[in-house]
């Protein structure tokens, strides 16, 4: 640590000040230099030497520890203290070498304040925790009589050191008294230095900043020592038991009740001690404890008391003196703000540069200690006014984790929480929205079993409607959908037993099937009847796959019993009692009738389940009944995802989000755009046309209100009459629900709207009649969401008129085989109407050979029926294919020509035959269920009828052997 003087004839050439510093610097590199051999070096070695040399239980002394890793700590920061000395001394040293070449900026105390004073600030920092804890009484004890012997060297570095005191008090001088009187000088000499360069020098503010900033670390020090010798001063006036839960090294007292008398109630403390980081208080043997982090400070209505407000905890302080209550809260207050910022006031307490009234609103952790749910749980999050608020985590000591929103105290928004089962690295996951510490609205949730559910919640409990599916490996595999009410099954709902091969539909109450329902199985075979406890009771109705009919009562495991009728497809019957003896089947005593006349196959094969059973618009309530609520509430964003779900991407995310507690569900504000922007274009988009292409996009967005609506709806169709669920006896209860759901979309719609109405303070629109929404629910609406249903509608209908379908196959096979010229004649279509023009034969051909070249035009436009499911958009199809059948007639008559019915209809069976459409009787029939009924008596309504007509032709037996029929029958229009 040597350091040379610089040569005297460069010393003229600069300020004095300058001068002078370089003299400081070097003074007090030396004395550093000093202290360092004098004191850090025995101390350290005698630290060491002790806790090395001690045996049994004062080997692991925690204080003797602590204090050599104080003393440590406190020798790194002289050294660095040193070094930044040395630094400063070679740049003041350069300054006054080279004066012309160095500016005064170049000077370490200018250019770099910031840094030499944090370098004081740790070394200021290290110094006053071994005073708060008597670190340098400690380590000397044990070689009081080498210290003793040192005194005189210590004289030498000190001023004023007195031959009588302590061997602590002197190294407390020697580490302490050359440092202020360093920075009492620093002070000094920037401020002459200041006057000395002028106003207009460039360096100026630099000199003042610098002067400055040492004049408040003067002050800084003053206080550090103050409160550290407060400090110091105040543990052995407590015990021993005390002390070792209260002390700290950079724990610092601020004040002491026993200075400032101050009541504190409800708690009665004997002795209140405010810390730079908790509040204390003192009542017997008990010790209460405050992070001052998480204290909030209320001021009274009168200058006699003020409120502070902890998680746990609310008290007041009073006093008699109002002075003394002042005193109590402006430092309380300004050592929240201290502990918040994380770093001591500079220069003192409540000098900082923030605002010095603590927020309300902060972060923090605590541990509840108080019973309850919250007992033994640390919280770690937002804060607002003592309770959680806002983002946050949960944690409870047997692995129980909640991450989300709170609100004053409880969970309350959206939250993740994760639930320890008793097998190893297995939790139950609930990603859900809640309510005043409670789940209440949408959530996913992913149990340990490895079940899912997904639906809604009220009071912790599944309420309302909710899908519950367990894992495809489970024993059982089992899958329901419908409505639940306080935590069982109750209501509508459809379940799905894979193993059994058996899918229920009907009504639930207390997790048990009961009430009216409908049972489908794999093999085809439908019961109908009521379930008590689970299980069919009473009479009943079962249909079997080749349509046969049995009437009436059935065992528990739905074996008939009983006295019943047997209904078979060719008209027999068979009533009377049926049983089942073991290991020999089913028997049966009673009266078999082949007399009765064969009943119609249409109407024995398509008997529908269902209807009428189960009202279609009390079915899905619990869906629509989510987003009336949220239409009621006013469509507020904060409840969007908590009344209509939230969209995740993938299972993977379900899982990711047990491991790391998150959930990557998408953002509603970010795809969909916010609650406001999409109230505003349905304002903006009234009118039919622009409505329409409105309401397409909505519907085709899964962020959408509408659009999740829809898709929630597609799930319960889905689960109703997909697979297993794929009967024709449910054809019906299919039709009419997704009507029903037509509906309610736009009632959806019209609620919507109203809402934004309402935002824009419009008056709301009139209430339709029934006329009218049904013609707006059928021009708009079901042509838009059609698409979502058609696949299991047109499943079923398939299914219901397979046979029609068939025999109408069989006519299409047969008529193909003529050629053109043939299956006119065949059809006995007028010869004048032929259109023989039309074809251009090779050398080859015969007219009577040519196959597929009449009526070409039409019959590529009826094959365009099957690629739309819009049942007005296939009404258009078959429009256009009775226009171009008239206009080749009427090309072939040179003349404009009507087409009388008696005339359309084989021109139509014609074009049908070549057309060869696939299934045309589910599609008719589809078509005569779907279409609006404004067309109901008008031309859509005449073609439909002329197509049935023609279907009905084909699907007759003359037509298959090639047999002319004798006279076609006109049929009206229905």
């Amino acid at each position: 640590m040597g350091f040379s003087r610089p040569e005297s004839g460069t010393l003229a050439m600069c300020s004095p000040e300058e001068a002078a510093l370089l003299r400081l610097e070097e003074v007090f590199s030396a004395t550093l230099a000093r202290i360092n051999s004098l004191v850090f070096q025995p101390l350290l070695e005698a630290g060491e030497l002790r806790l090395s040399s001690e045996k049994g239980p004062e080997a692991s002394d925690p204080w003797g520890r602590e204090c050599l890793q104080l003393l440590q700590q406190l020798h790194s920061s002289s050294q660095q203290l040193w070094d930044v000395t040395e630094e400063s001394l070679h740049s003041l040293r350069e300054r006054l070498r080279r004066p012309e070449a160095v500016g005064l900026e170049s000077l370490l105390l200018l250019q770099s304040a910031d840094r030499v004073l944090q370098v004081h600030l740790e070394y200021i920092e290290s110094y006053t925790c071994c005073v708060a804890v008597q670190a340098f009484q400690k380590a000397v004890k044990r070689r009081s009589e080498y210290w003793r012997g040192q005194r005189k060297a210590l004289r030498q570095v000190l001023s004023g050191l007195s031959s009588e005191g302590s061997v602590g008090t002197a190294l407390l001088q020697a580490l302490r008294q050359p440092l202020a009187h360093h920075v009492q000088q620093y002070v000094l000499l920037l401020l002459s230095l200041g006057d000395t360069v002028g106003e207009c020098h460039p360096t100026r503010e630099l000199v003042i900043h610098a002067a400055s900033l040492f004049g408040d670390l003067q002050s800084f020090m003053r206080q550090e020592l103050d409160q550290a010798t407060a400090t110091q001063a105040l543990w052995p006036t407590l015990s021993s038991r005390l002390r070792d839960v209260l002390c700290t090294p950079a724990r610092r007292l601020l004040q002491d009740s026993q200075d400032v008398p101050v009541t504190v109630t409800p708690l009665r403390a004997e002795r209140v001690l405010l810390f730079d980081d908790a509040l204390v208080l003192l009542q017997g043997h008990n010790i209460h404890t405050f992070d001052l982090k998480l204290v909030w400070v209320e001021p009274g209505q009168d200058r006699c008391t003020f409120h502070l407000l902890t998680p746990e905890e609310e008290f007041s302080f009073c006093s008699k003196d109002p002075q003394g209550l002042v005193v109590w809260q402006w430092k309380v207050t300004q050592a929240v703000c201290q502990a918040l910022r994380g770093k001591k006031d500079f220069p003192v307490l409540g000098a900082g540069l923030e605002s010095s009234e603590p927020p309300t609103c902060r972060c923090g952790a605590y541990t509840f200690r108080a019973e309850g749910r919250f007992c033994q749980a640390t919280y770690e999050g937002e804060w607002y006014w003592g309770r959680p608020h806002g983002k946050g985590t949960l944690k409870w000591p047997d692995g129980r984790n909640h991450v989300g929103d709170f609100c004053q105290g409880l969970e309350h928004g959206f939250g993740i929480r994760l639930v320890p089962q008793a097998s190893e690295d297995k939790f139950d996951c609930y990603k859900c929205h809640w309510r005043e510490g409670s789940m209440c609205g949408y959530g996913i949730c992913e149990y340990s079993t490895s079940e899912v559910y997904k639906g809604y919640f009220q009071e912790g409990l599944r309420h309302g409607f909710g899908v519950l599916e367990s894992a495809p490996q489970a024993p059982r595999p089992l899958r329901y959908t419908g409505h639940w009410e306080r935590g069982q099954r109750s209501g509508y709902g459809v379940e799905e037993d894979s193993d059994r091969g058996e899918r229920y539909i009907g009504m639930w109450q207390a997790d048990q099937r009961h009430g009216p329902g409908v049972m489908v199985t794999q093999a085809g075979v439908c019961y109908q009847g009521t379930f008590q406890a689970d299980k069919m009771v009473g009479p009943g109705i079962l249909l079997s796959d080749d349509d046969s009919l049995y009437e009436g009562t059935f065992t528990r495991d739905l074996t008939l019993v009983g006295k019943g009728k047997v209904t078979f497809p060719n008209g027999f019957t068979l009533e009377g009692s049926f049983g089942s003896v073991s290991g020999r089947g089913l028997h049966t005593q009673g009266v078999l009738d082949t007399a009765a006349l064969p009943p119609d196959p249409s109407s024995t094969c398509k008997r529908q389940l269902g209807q009428g059973v189960f009202p279609v618009e009390s079915r899905w309530q619990g869906v629509y009944g989510a987003f009336r609520d949220f239409v009621r509430a006013g469509c507020p964003g904060d409840l969007r995802e908590a009344l209509l779900g939230f969209h995740v991407q993938s299972s993977r995310e379900l899982r990711k989000s047990q491991e790391y507690l998150c959930c990557e569900r998408t953002c509603p504000e970010d795809q969909a755009g916010r609650m406001e922007d999409l109230l505003e274009e349905l304002l903006q988009h009234r009118e039919p046309e622009a409505l329409q292409q409105c309401l397409r996009k909505a519907l085709s967005n899964s962020l959408h209100p509408l659009g999740k609506l829809l898709r929630t709806l597609m799930l319960t169709f889905q689960a109703t009459y997909a697979g297993i669920g794929a009967n024709k006896h449910l054809q019906g209860l299919a039709q009419e629900e997704v009507k029903q759901h037509a509906q309610e979309l736009w009632a959806a719609y019209r609620g919507l709207l109203q809402v934004a109405l309402q935002r824009k303070g419009q008056a709301p629109e009139e209430d339709e009649d029934a006329e009218t929404r049904d013609l707006r629910v059928h021009s708009l609406v079901l042509p838009l969401m059609l698409p979502s249903f058609y696949s299991e509608l047109f499943t079923l209908y398939l299914l219901l008129h397979e046979r029609e379908d068939s025999l109408y196959s069989q006519g299409i096979t047969h008529l193909s085989l003529f050629p053109d010229a043939r299956l006119l004649e065949f059809l006995d279509v007028q010869k004048h109407l032929w259109p023989l023009k039309d074809l251009t034969l090779t050398t080859n051909q015969r007219y009577f050979l040519v196959r597929d070249k009449c009526f070409l035009s039409a019959t590529e436009c009826l094959q365009k029926m099957i690629t739309t499911v819009d049942p007005r958009e296939k009404l258009e199809v078959l429009e256009r294919t009775y226009g171009e059948i008239e206009a080749t007639v009427s090309r072939v008559l040179g003349r404009e020509h009507k087409l009388p019915m008696d005339d359309l209809l084989p021109l139509l069976i014609y074009v049908v035959s070549r057309a060869q459409i696939q299934h045309l009787g589910a599609e008719i029939h589809l078509i005569r269920d779907m279409m609006d009924p404004l067309h109901t008596g008008g031309l859509y309504d005449f073609l439909l009828t002329a197509l049935e007509s023609c279907y009905e032709h084909i699907q007759k037996e003359d037509m298959r052997l090639h047999r002319l029929p004798s006279r076609w029958s006109s049929r009206e229009p229905r």
